[in-house]
């Protein structure tokens, strides 16, 4: 079996050699590269393209984030998970619409750190549960701001896309998904926002996980 690529960012040099050795000593995983710093980990994933990035929020040059976002424009094919001690609602939306796949709190057991790799790996998101758990907690609060009626007014296509646009795909990465054209994806992209009146990416993002799109 062909062993998941992966690079470590983390301008911490303890937590990212003990998160390299913990991966080594998994036969699935091979670590092809380690960056102190943000500017370092998009030029590893340029040069090695690995099939997935892990990165700090944190980090001097470039924080993760925007990492997150240079490496999906630069490479494609790289998945990014996020593994940062934040737990901030705005930064967990943050890294999702720069296309992270995964958000994994530090802290968290090495076999969560190892599910989060393979289910990035396999295509899907991960959340780390606690901060799965304080997402609904904090929406659960405020149910009656997107309610759910407004899902009947989606087309069948129409929430397919939906649900892949909160998955962090892009446009492209949707159009290649349903086998239809980046242009009318664009297309179903504006009517979602229109019928459900949501302005952007992060509050699309929030509706997905508030009407558990993102389980269906």
């Amino acid at each position: 079996m062909k062993s998941i690529r992966v690079i470590i960012a983390d301008d911490h040099v303890i937590m990212r050699e003990g998160v390299a050795l913990i991966l080594d000593s998994k036969p699935e995983f091979e670590v092809v590269g380690q960056a102190a710093d943000g500017k370092r980990a998009v030029e590893l994933a340029e040069s090695l393209q690995p099939d997935i990035a892990l990165l700090d929020i944190n980090m001097p040059e470039l924080d993760g984030i925007a990492a997150a976002n240079l490496i999906r424009e630069a490479c494609p094919q790289t998945k990014t998970l996020i593994l940062t001690m934040h737990n901030d609602d705005a930064i967990f939306f943050d890294a999702i619409q720069a296309g992270a796949s995964g958000y994994v709190l530090k802290g968290s057991r090495p076999d969560d750190l190892i599910q989060a790799l393979i289910e990035v790996h396999n295509g899907n998101v991960y959340i780390s549960p606690p901060m799965t758990r304080k997402l609904v907690n904090s929406y659960l609060e405020t149910a009656n701001s997107y309610p759910n009626s407004q899902l009947t007014l989606l087309t069948e296509r129409e929430t397919e896309v939906m649900q892949l646009l909160a998955q962090g795909l892009t446009n492209r990465e949707v159009a290649e998904r349903l086998v239809i054209s980046p242009s009318t994806v664009q297309t179903h992209r504006t009517h979602i926002m229109e019928k459900l009146d949501l302005n952007n990416r992060t509050e699309l993002v929030r509706y997905a996980l508030q009407n558990n799109l993102l389980d269906s």
